[in-house]
């Protein structure tokens, strides 16, 4: 299974850019797809993700700016992105799993397939 994401780009501060991730199989037939980053010299985090179900989780930092969402006749799983701010400098990451997993921080390595990354570039 392939992961690829796309939509990365370098904008200004308070400015939006939509991400886009999809597979080389249904993405839907994953238990739950989410969004990672990883800035220099810090973990990745977890701040985004959808379950089968339709749940969603964001984390505190983007929580009520970005927006995940599920495009099922492109079977793609896109990431709103909006106000971005200079601390969202970060390479960008979709990871999904057919595993049942509980979608909290951290977990990386209950995500079986990954993406290898989109750079996403806020300048202040």
């Amino acid at each position: 299974v392939q992961v690829v994401e796309s939509g990365g780009g370098s904008v200004q501060a308070g400015e939006s850019l939509r991400l886009s991730c999809t597979a080389s199989v249904n993405i839907f037939s994953s238990n739950v797809v989410a969004w990672y980053r990883q800035a220099p010299g810090k973990e990745r985090e977890l701040i985004a993700a959808l379950t089968n179900g339709g749940s969603t989780y964001y984390a505190d930092s983007v929580k009520g700016r970005f927006t995940v969402a599920a495009d099922k006749v492109k079977n793609t799983i896109t990431l709103q992105m909006n106000s971005l701010q200079f601390e969202d400098t970060a390479i960008y990451y979709c990871a999904a799993t057919s595993r049942r997993v509980v979608v909290a921080p951290g977990q990386v390595g209950a995500y079986e397939y990954w993406g290898q990354g989109t750079q996403v570039t806020v300048s202040s």
